[in-house]
This record gives structure tokens, C-alpha cells and sequence, in this order.
């Protein structure tokens, strides 16, 4: 008897995995699936967080420009808790850098936008303007970054990329913000959830299926200089 018992148990899990593969679903890669919430709700509320919010700034000579730009690209996050800017009437989280004095120009800054959202069809991107700014912290050049989607194989090589160069020796300073074209924009991303097609048997995803993720006002964004890994996948990203 002690020694059936595990065979026992045995046969019966074997036979409930069997009776459930005639009535078990199809399982769909979690950012495939349809959105739980309505995709426009969460972009209209943050849309209106940052609208009430009360900003600081609105000179490029308001903000504090301490924090040097990082040596490699670095993660920020840009949200409810962040100081806001009103820039040319637009409310805009921003991050604020002192540009190095060492380095051979040009160079170029590294940027990289992640999906805000848990699910793909359901996300929405920062998308980033730079303006850079000489010692008396006025504007040299403004720039709305476009932005690129690359899907690698690691964290590091997967969002909407992008970057500047800076080949001006009187810049100082670099304010990221997002301009009101930004923030009304979209950029391209391939394998949309709209190219899948459901039927009672299969799953099918169409390869060539695209569509456009929607801009917001916050979300998490890389930046710094450009490294070789940043270079590579902004050679290669689909824009």
C-alpha cells in the first residue's frame, strides 16, 4: 500500500491534464491580450494630473541645472511626483542637465522612451524635446526628438529610441521636456494587437501588423551619452 499511493496520485493528475486539453483556451502572451481598462481613461487622467499641477518654471533661467548629464544613458521617471514646467503654454515634466565642458564635440546625448502600460495596445510613450542652452541659459536650438522602435533581446535594447547631437561649443545646458507637438504625436511600433485574429481554434498573428502607440505626459525615459550599445540599436531601430 505505501508504495501505490504516489502512483495513485500519479494517475489521477495525469488524467485531469488529459480530460483539460480538450477544453483548455489558447494562451495569449500577456501583452497580446485585450486591455482590461480603457485604453484613453488612463492617458486622459494623467493628462489632467499634470494640467492641475502647479508649475515652477517657466523661463529656461527657472530651472536648476546641478545634476551633469549622465555618462551612459540613465533611467528617469517622470510623473505625478515630478516638479512641472509651463513652457510656450504647455504643462511638461522636464529634466534639467549641466552639459560636460571636457568632451570633443560634436557628441551625441542617447535617449530612450518605455511603454507606459501594462498592456501593448493599452500604452502610451514620453516622448522627449531637447533644447540646448548657452551659459547666459538661453535657447541655441530646440529640438523634438523622433522616435524609433527597437525590440531586442534585452531591457537595454527594447523602447522607442532616439538622440541628439551637440556640435555647438556655446551650449551649456540641456532642458528635456515634452512640447505640446510631442504630446499630440504618435510613433510607429510593428506587431500590433489588431493584426491578431481569433477563431475557435487558433490564434493567428499577422508579421507584417503595425499601428501607432499615442504620446503622453509621463513615463520613464533614458538619457545620457551615447554608448556602443545605445549606437547599435538606434542604427537598427524602425522608425
Amino acid at each position: 500500500m505505501p508504495h501505490r499511493f504516489p502512483a495513485t496520485v500519479a494517475a489521477l493528475v495525469l488524467a485531469v491534464l488529459l480530460a483539460g486539453c480538450h477544453t483548455a483556451k489558447v494562451l495569449i502572451p500577456p501583452n497580446l491580450r485585450p486591455p482590461s481598462e480603457n485604453t484613453g481613461d488612463a492617458l486622459k487622467l494623467a493628462q489632467q494630473q499634470l494640467l492641475q499641477a502647479t508649475p515652477c518654471c517657466s523661463s529656461f533661467a527657472d530651472f536648476s541645472y546641478r545634476s551633469m548629464l549622465p555618462w551612459q544613458p540613465e533611467k528617469f521617471t517622470l510623473g505625478s511626483s515630478s516638479m512641472v514646467a509651463n513652457l510656450n503654454g504647455t504643462h511638461s515634466y522636464f529634466l534639467a542637465f549641466r552639459l560636460p565642458a571636457d568632451v570633443k564635440l560634436p557628441y551625441q546625448v542617447a535617449m530612450k522612451s518605455e511603454l507606459n502600460g501594462r498592456w501593448l495596445h493599452a500604452s502610451y510613450l514620453f516622448a522627449p524635446t531637447v533644447v540646448l542652452l548657452d551659459e547666459g541659459f538661453q535657447p541655441i536650438r530646440s529640438v523634438d526628438i523622433g522616435l524609433c522602435e527597437h525590440m531586442g533581446w534585452s531591457d537595454e535594447t527594447t523602447g522607442a529610441f532616439g538622440s541628439v547631437s551637440v556640435d555647438e561649443p556655446q551650449a551649456r545646458y540641456l532642458l528635456v521636456y515634452s512640447s505640446a507637438e510631442q504630446q499630440s504625436g504618435k510613433t510607429y511600433w510593428e506587431q500590433s494587437p489588431a493584426s491578431i485574429t481569433t477563431t475557435t481554434a487558433t490564434l493567428k498573428m499577422n508579421p507584417t501588423g503595425s499601428f501607432s502607440i499615442p504620446h503622453g505626459p509621463d513615463g520613464s525615459l533614458w538619457v545620457g551619452m551615447m554608448n556602443k550599445t545605445y549606437k547599435k540599436t538606434i542604427d537598427s531601430a524602425i522608425c
